[in-house]
């Protein structure tokens, strides 16, 4: 756990958050600035930078947050679709360096941008 992380103070319960599922390792909470109407994100209880940390360092723990990923979109109804992005690298536009995934739906998304 990193002590100047946004999201695990989130997970730590130091920050304040609107828990949408937590599991032994992964923590799902509300986005504060949506980008659809259901937008959740999903990260690890432990700190990882990003998906290749993750992915080098414990591919069963990448599976588990992928995992709880899908149960967000099962359990908030997305039956229509949803979308699931995690950033990576310096050109993805991140500003939290704390692995999220965001889970998008409740609405067309449309195509991706090109």
């Amino acid at each position: 756990m990193s002590t100047d992380c946004l999201f695990c103070a989130i997970v730590a319960g130091r920050v304040p958050s609107t828990k949408v599922l937590e599991t032994d390792r992964a923590y799902a909470f509300r986005d504060i600035n949506p980008w659809a109407p259901t937008h959740v994100l999903v990260v690890p209880k432990d700190h990882y930078e990003d998906l290749a940390a993750l992915a080098a360092a414990d591919p069963t723990y990448l599976g588990e947050v992928f995992g709880a990923a899908a149960q967000v979109a099962e359990q908030e109804n997305l039956t229509g679709g949803h979308r699931i992005i995690a950033n990576t690298g310096d050109d993805s536009g991140r500003t939290v360096f704390h692995l999220h995934v965001h889970v998008l739906g409740g609405k067309n998304l449309g195509a991706l941008a090109g």
